[in-house]
């Protein structure tokens, strides 16, 4: 207690994602009180290749951190937590960063996930048929460190590759450079650099592929050490990380996650009590979480270990432990969707929408959608940057069959909605794969930027016919983040027990008011009179008024209506857009 009240304990969960670092502070309840966002530089020095500097990075969640934690006492900030995309750093034996690209800039030293400048290497690799193999789903892609080490030593192995001393997934640079601690996460290593729980290091891999020089010393350029997401990491924070940051010294670190499984844990223990989701009364493994950013990650767990080919894992603990993680994934989403939009000759004239562009496009598609025949003959490939999953093929390129010589808005929003149902549709090409395999999907939990564009969560439903449901807490990363802090504090007994406290739908709305869930359009015909559209449009059920959430739907007079809710009515009149059931 203080001053009579009771002390309000914090934790500080820190995201780095693609371009930007982003902090938040967290009570026990998992109720995000703040946040900051700051910006970090990449850089393409040539094709395919992206790079970051670690320095930048660093500097980035200091400030980060330091906003989120003005006016409170560092004394209630009780632990901090880091995920990170799955990028290589690379330093020095005085921990001094080195370049990763022939013009020497040392301070690029960190080759970005999405960096596929290792495809060959990759390829390579995966001919060997090595058994680790098999926890990757059988190919090895350039996106893990592996086939990027690989690059290093036989393109730069006069500078990078001689004066490299320790190779660190980001997450775990972070933890390094706040602790001091060399200790790697169990989920870095196993999901990105083959490491296996219970056999450690495979050196005959290593050797395999041409790294056998990365075995000496125990293995101390990649790590000797490893620890479980959300275990404490070192004695805290050191000396000067706590300067840095703000916080006191000793203020407890978790091991820390790759960004997507921070997501994961803060999704795919929601609370559904309030609900009638078919997850209900069945187990976590019938969840998938769904991370949608600049890419995309579908992650799904399962008792045992599931093989499925061109998914990665199965990982033991990567994620939840002693529980099988396999994770799908598409190597660019919303990236795809901004690179789409602002190569089209009408971006200039929506610029001018900026302010309001969601519902611009959707007034739009809403338009070409009802009106308009012409989005039948327009198709999307959407592996501009190869596939991830289930094909797992990084050569493979995209592709828009049916464009026209429109130049117009509407054109553009057409382009727009196709390359959202190219994803979703690649989306059920991973879950289809995943089920084939034993997987047992009833429903999608979607967290990530992407989450908060309905039209997005609306074309999943429907291209999945699964519920898809958004957690009341938008910042599902970040308080997936802030529940390694809370771990590592021992404020929470596991990293299960966070997970489940971190999340809830909000009940109460779901009930009576505001359905998050979207439900597919296929309970719908696909041609109608009336246009029901995406938010503030209410109709009366049994009883009660309900609030659909959802995207563009047609419905007809006299049609069965299925809600969410379990009622089922009969739609007698159309009023516009408000529709009167009983």
């Amino acid at each position: 207690w203080m001053g009579g009240r009771p002390v309000v304990w914090y934790y500080v969960g820190v995201d780095v994602g693609t371009a930007s670092v982003r902090a938040a502070l967290v009570t026990r309840e998992g109720q995000v009180k703040t946040t900051a966002e700051e910006s970090v530089s990449i850089w393409e020095p040539q094709s395919d290749h992206y790079v970051q500097s670690s320095a930048d990075i660093w500097s980035k969640c200091c400030r980060a951190v330091r906003r989120v934690t003005q006016g409170v006492p560092k004394s209630q900030v009780r632990g901090v937590g880091f995920d990170a995309t799955c990028s290589l750093v690379v330093l020095d034996q005085n921990f001094r960063p080195v370049a990763v690209n022939k013009d020497g800039k040392a301070e690029r030293n960190v080759v970005m996930w999405m960096d596929h400048r290792a495809a060959e290497q990759a390829a390579r690799i995966t001919t060997t048929g090595h058994r680790v193999l098999s926890r990757v789903g059988g190919v090895m892609s350039p996106e893990m460190q592996p086939p990027k080490l690989l690059w290093l030593k036989e393109n730069l192995r006069e500078t990078c590759w001689r004066d490299a001393a320790h190779f660190f997934d980001l997450p775990d640079f972070l933890s390094w450079k706040a602790t001091g601690s060399l200790a790697r996460s169990l989920c870095t290593l196993v999901c990105k650099w083959t490491y296996c729980p219970t056999e450690k290091w495979d050196d005959s891999f290593w050797t395999a592929i041409g790294l056998e020089d990365l075995l000496e010393n125990n293995h101390s350029k990649i790590g000797s050490v490893t620890c479980c997401p959300g275990s404490p990491v070192g004695k805290g924070l050191t000396q000067d990380a706590a300067a840095e940051l703000g916080l006191d010294l000793g203020t407890a670190v978790g091991a820390s996650l790759i960004d997507a499984h921070a997501g994961g844990l803060g999704v795919i223990g929601a609370d559904v009590s309030g609900s009638s989701l078919p997850c209900k009364h069945q187990p976590m493994t019938s969840r998938m979480a769904m991370i949608c950013g600049t890419s995309s990650c579908h992650m799904a767990i399962s008792q045992g270990p599931l093989h499925v080919p061109g998914v990665w894992g199965p990982y033991l603990s990567a994620m939840v432990p002693e529980m099988w993680l396999n994770e799908g994934g598409q190597s660019a989403t919303g990236r795809l969707i901004d690179h789409v939009v602002k190569g089209h000759a009408a971006f200039p004239q929506l610029q001018e929408h900026a302010v309001k562009r969601l519902a611009f496009y959707s007034s739009h598609i809403i338009k070409t959608y009802v009106f308009n025949i012409h989005h039948i003959l327009l198709h999307v490939w959407p592996d501009f940057h190869g596939n991830r999953s289930p094909l797992a093929d990084p050569t493979l390129r995209g592709m828009v069959v049916g464009l026209s010589l429109s130049r117009t808005l509407d054109d553009l929003a057409l382009l727009y909605l196709a390359t959202l149902q190219a994803l979703a549709l690649g989306t059920r090409h991973i879950l289809e794969a995943m089920t084939q395999s034993g997987n047992d999907i009833t429903t999608l939990f979607l967290c990530g930027g992407l989450s908060k564009n309905p039209l997005y969560v609306q074309v999943h439903a429907n291209a999945t016919g699964l519920p898809v449901v958004l957690p009341a807490q938008t910042e599902a990363v970040l308080v997936g983040a802030a529940v390694l802090g809370a771990c590592a504090s021992c404020d929470y007994s596991s990293i299960q027990v966070g997970g489940r406290h971190s999340h809830t739908i909000n009940t109460a709305e779901y009930d009576f008011a505001c359905y998050f869930v979207y439900i597919p359009d296929s309970i719908l015909p696909s041609t109608g009179h009336a246009v029901l559209t995406s938010t503030g449009k209410m109709f009366t059920s049994t009883g009660h008024s309900v609030r659909i959430s959802t995207g563009p739907r047609l419905l007809t007079t006299g049609h069965r209506l299925n809600l969410e809710k379990g009622t089922c009515s009969l739609v007698v009149s159309l009023e516009g857009d408000l529709c009167k059931v009983c």
